[in-house]
């Protein structure tokens, strides 16, 4: 039988590999953070708010999604996969909540979904973090309270479909 392949010393192979594995993490861009403009945002303030200001009943609610779409692809899709769809290395966010939407009590549903937006907000925030190693950096500092939330109405929509 012929080979493709001629024989590689081992440290060659391990170059290739390492190279390969390099080359899928950086698959998706730069890990550093990355700021998004949105200026074209209705702004929040310094306070940050409880619930997502960008849902369905707000005007705001498409250049929010327009917005969330491309921050999320800079920031999120790199661990978290393109489209929201997680490839194994971080949780798929489509599923995010999707234990509230199967409630029948409205207001325990209510409940649950504010819920879930604290968890999003502080996550997002500050980042997580265990046993002394970043599961996922802080976006705090370089995403605005409108980035976040932007991309949370991005999630949403990524959930329902």
């Amino acid at each position: 039988m012929k080979r493709f392949f001629p024989r590689l010393p081992r440290q060659a192979l391990l170059a290739l590999s390492l190279a390969c594995s390099v080359s899928a993490a950086m698959a998706h861009g730069d890990v550093v953070p990355q700021a998004v403009d949105t200026s074209t945002l209705p702004q929040l303030g310094s306070k940050w708010l409880e619930a997502n200001p960008y849902d369905k009943s707000s005007p705001a609610r498409p250049e929010a999604l327009r917005i969330g779409s491309s921050a999320y692809n800079q920031n999120c899709a790199r661990c978290h996969g393109l489209e929201a769809i997680s490839g194994g290395i971080a949780p798929d966010l489509r599923k995010f909540d999707e234990e509230c939407s199967g409630l029948a009590d409205a207001g325990k549903k209510a409940a649950c979904y504010k819920e879930m937006d604290d968890y999003y907000v502080g996550t997002a925030r500050r980042g997580r973090t265990r046993d002394g190693r970043v599961y996922m950096p802080p976006f705090e500092g370089t995403l605005s309270q409108e980035a976040i939330w932007a991309i949370r109405t991005y999630l949403e929509v990524r959930r329902d479909q």
